[in-house]
């Protein structure tokens, strides 16, 4: 049992063996479904318990890979499919970290969820999320992770359309459900083109030590990495994929946790770090990578300034976050590989707790508000629900970068990458800008962040009529939660990194990152300490923001300039991208939809017709086919009195 390959078996089956129990108990209508909740959170907290046990053994061994017997899972001609699953420091730390914020949103979802309909469905289908995740993890042949990418997408449409009678929650289930298809479409010829280049391998670290020792064209090779981040901009909700997102705040906001903290948005960055030794031989591929994270950081930070509904401002805000992770992973062309992907992962590792904070305190402002989660309707309640109102602001601080802070420490390593990668690059001026659009990013961050705190919780107090008489503090199960992970947020990043390097230290050894240091093209920078210059400067623009939103937001409301009004408007209205996307491709794909529904009735109606005239000229035919053997001899003796007549005649003539 003290086998790596035994552990990490046993933390991947907890969470199936709890899907069953609570799938069998809601199926069979069971009084046990009224406690479907104690599977999953006694299967995520045994595997968390052996996840750190895990990572332990990992850090202390002289072995940092280890990679399950292959079983055949299905053959055909060259490919060859196994089931085979690696532990290593990335998928330790990830195994580690899914299964302790999965225990805390489990046990907050027993009381977020009390009394729901559905409640075994609900945590059958929660189980089965955390055990698709931790499968991705662990998964070391493309095509098995690619059956654990599926279940977890489907898994998220399950969940994301749980009210299912709810019109709004079914149509955001499935725009979630058809924009991640886009992006798996690019992500499976990825890996089919991966595997022609890669000897006819579909297990990871035997395609990547193939093509690092005989590698291919750099053109296919680009190419298919470009088609692999497809996928990642699908799952990881980058620009222009972004949409599906803070449309799946319609499900449970433990769900919006799970999926936003722990599991599916998070498989994208693991993606590209898993594939570090691919992504390190394309420079190119790289700073599309690096561009796209820009983007999609700024852009949705910007949208998150206006948000009404505070749910809403975390989406945006964890889209603009993963623009990061995905900006420190576009650096690996420029710096040491190692250093791009241990910041891009840290700050994955961070944002982790206090975006998971963030999302259950929402729940339970919105458990206490009575279903309201729009911030115009409720304020002022940190005094109603002081536990709340702290861990909010513990998330709030952490997320905004504020020193000493987790998010502090793990953004200002990704600013840190940026600047290193300016100072290297190739593309002269990329990395430039890219650091700049992150340093304006981060006071939008701070700002949007300070802005849905103040509305919440400061000003007069005003609770909406749909909360009653029974505004007050979450019970015990749902306050628990939010005390440990803020403690996590606060302190977590500086406990593993900036003055012990424990995290760094822990990836360095790698062997996926090592291979990557090994195949990298680019002029390798190794990261020389804390840069002080850009951390004082990161931290003056968060404090900038926030004081801003104190001096926009202390009294709980709202009441903007005329001046910045339409920026307000643009950000409000989502800068119109939904309308944009509806004129360009909706409409038309609907106009598309219809004249074929049309073409293909024209061609049924056709269809038809001439599958008619046999019948017409059968039913004409018929009455001769009676089955009456007199009518048959009577036709005969008239038949031969006509030939012998026409005979006669002839012989005549």
């Amino acid at each position: 049992m003290s086998d790596p390959i035994d552990l990490a078996l046993i933390i991947l089956a907890l969470p199936l063996l709890a899907c069953l129990n609570a799938a069998v108990t809601a199926v069979l209508k069971s009084s046990l479904s009224k406690v479907a909740h104690v599977p999953l959170v006694l299967s995520c907290a045994i595997g968390a318990v052996l996840g750190i046990l895990l990572l332990l053994k990992v850090a202390d061994g002289e072995t940092h890979r280890w990679i399950s017997n292959p079983i055949t899972w299905f053959a055909a001609g060259n490919l060859k499919v196994s089931f085979t699953i690696a532990v290593d420091p990335l998928s330790a730390i990830m195994l580690a970290m899914v299964t302790f914020i999965s225990t805390w949103i489990a046990i907050f979802s027993s009381g977020y969820m009390h009394g729901e309909r559905g409640y075994g469905r609900f945590f059958a289908i929660m189980s089965l999320f955390v055990f698709s995740m931790l499968g991705l993890v662990l998964a070391n042949n493309f095509l098995l992770l690619v059956a654990f990418w599926e279940g977890v997408g489907v898994c998220s449409y399950l969940l994301v359309g749980y009210y299912y009678e709810k019109p709004s929650a079914a149509a955001a289930a499935r725009k979630a459900f058809l924009v991640t298809r886009l992006g798996d479409v690019g992500f499976l010829l990825g890996i089919f083109l991966l595997w022609k280049m890669g000897g006819w391998n579909t297990d990871l670290s035997a395609l990547f030590d193939y093509i690092a020792k005989t590698p291919p064209d750099q053109g296919e090779l680009t190419l298919a990495c470009l088609l692999l981040f497809c996928g990642a901009v699908g799952k990881s909700a980058q620009f222009p994929l972004y949409v599906w997102l803070p449309d799946a705040m319609e499900g449970p906001t433990p769900v919006s946790a799970l999926i936003h903290a722990a599991t599916m948005v998070t498989a994208g960055v693991y993606l590209l770090a898993r594939c570090a030794p691919l992504f390190a031989m394309c420079p190119a591929a790289q700073i599309t990578v690096a561009t796209i994270g820009g983007v999609t950081a700024i852009l949705a930070a910007f949208i998150a300034l206006a948000q009404n509904d505070l749910k809403r401002v975390l989406a945006y805000s964890t889209v603009s976050q993963l623009g990061y992770m995905f900006l420190a992973l576009g650096t690996g062309g420029a710096i040491s590989p190692v250093f791009a992907v241990t910041a891009a992962m840290f700050h994955l590792f961070t944002h982790a707790f206090f975006k998971a904070l963030l999302f259950l305190s929402a729940g339970s402002v919105m458990h206490s508000m009575g279903g309201v989660i729009d911030m115009r309707k409720f304020g002022g309640l940190r005094k109603l629900m002081p536990v709340t109102h702290l861990a909010f602001l513990c998330g709030a601080a952490a997320l905004a970068g504020l020193p000493l802070l987790s998010g502090f420490w793990s953004k200002d390593m990704i600013l840190e990458s940026l600047e290193m990668a300016a100072e290297g690059e190739r593309y002269t001026g990329g990395y430039y800008v890219l650091l700049l659009v992150s340093l304006i990013t981060v006071f939008m961050t701070a700002f949007y962040t300070f802005r849905a705190y103040f509305l919440t919780f400061w000003g007069p107090e005003r609770i909406p009529e749909e909360a009653g008489h029974h505004a007050h503090e979450s019970p015990s199960r749902m306050t628990i939660p939010l005390m440990i992970l803020a403690v996590g947020a606060v302190g977590v990043g500086i406990a593993v990194e900036p003055f012990n390097h424990k995290f760094s230290h822990f990836l360095d050894h790698a062997p996926t990152l090592q291979l990557a240091f090994a195949t990298s093209h680019a002029p390798v920078l190794e990261h020389h300490g804390f840069n002080w210059l850009l951390a004082s400067i990161g931290t003056a623009l968060a404090l900038g923001g926030l004081g801003l939103a104190f001096i926009m937001y202390r009294k709980g409301t709202e009441t903007l300039p005329a001046a910045i009004e339409p920026v307000f408007a643009l950000s409000r209205n989502k800068l119109y991208v939904d309308e944009i996307y509806g004129a360009v491709f909706v409409k038309p794909a609907g106009v598309l939809a219809f004249l074929s529904g049309a073409f293909d009735g024209f061609l049924d109606a056709m269809a038809r017709l001439i599958s008619s005239l046999p019948r017409f000229v059968g039913w004409w035919v018929r009455p001769i086919q009676n089955g009456l053997v007199q009518f048959y001899a009577l036709s005969m003796a008239l038949g031969l009195t006509v030939l012998l007549t026409f005979v006669a005649f002839k012989i005549a003539r």
